[in-house]
């Protein structure tokens, strides 16, 4: 029970509030981008799979490319973190592009505000879509959706209600 007075639960993604010192900002802090990197990709990580539901991604894959080519990749966990917060963890983690599957509203304009360029509908190697996005022939879909905040998770067998449509 919280009573009285002001209070903010940390999340990790406003390292200000908790000065820095959580155990999410300093686990942020190994994977900071090295000046020299012109890019920073982010794709939705399941087992070298593009992940089809932003929202619940457990992992990220981050790339660092410069002059073109990818020179470094990582892993990344989330820590649990959900819709809300993901948009912030990319964000505090300088991602320039995030390629994913199904992507809700919400999530898509919280992107878009921090700067992030948002290619959804994706599917297949997380590794080969991101040499099809610096190649110029990535096949993503624009009005790539999740849909599945309008009916109680009802899957249907397609991962969390996540359509591509």
């Amino acid at each position: 029970m919280i009573a009285g007075g002001h209070y903010h639960l940390c999340d990790g993604s406003i390292s200000g509030i908790c000065n820095k010192t959580c155990r999410r900002f300093v686990s942020m802090q190994e994977i900071e981008r090295k000046e020299d990197v012109e890019m920073r990709i982010a794709v939705t990580y399941e087992d070298g799979m593009i992940f089809q539901h932003f929202g619940h991604t457990q992992e990220f894959k981050f790339y660092d490319v410069e002059e073109g080519k990818v020179v470094e990749s990582q892993v990344v966990n989330t820590n649990g973190q959900g819709h809300g917060a993901l948009a912030g963890l990319l964000a505090q983690n300088n991602v320039d592009v995030l390629i994913c599957g199904g992507i809700g509203p919400g999530a898509q304009n919280a992107l878009s505000q921090a700067g992030i360029q948002v290619y959804g509908g994706v599917s297949g190697l997380a590794d080969q879509a991101v040499d099809a996005y610096l190649t110029g022939s990535l096949d993503y879909n624009p009005d790539a959706h999740c849909n599945h905040h309008d009916h109680e998770h009802n899957c249907h067998g397609d991962h969390h209600g996540c359509h591509n449509s």
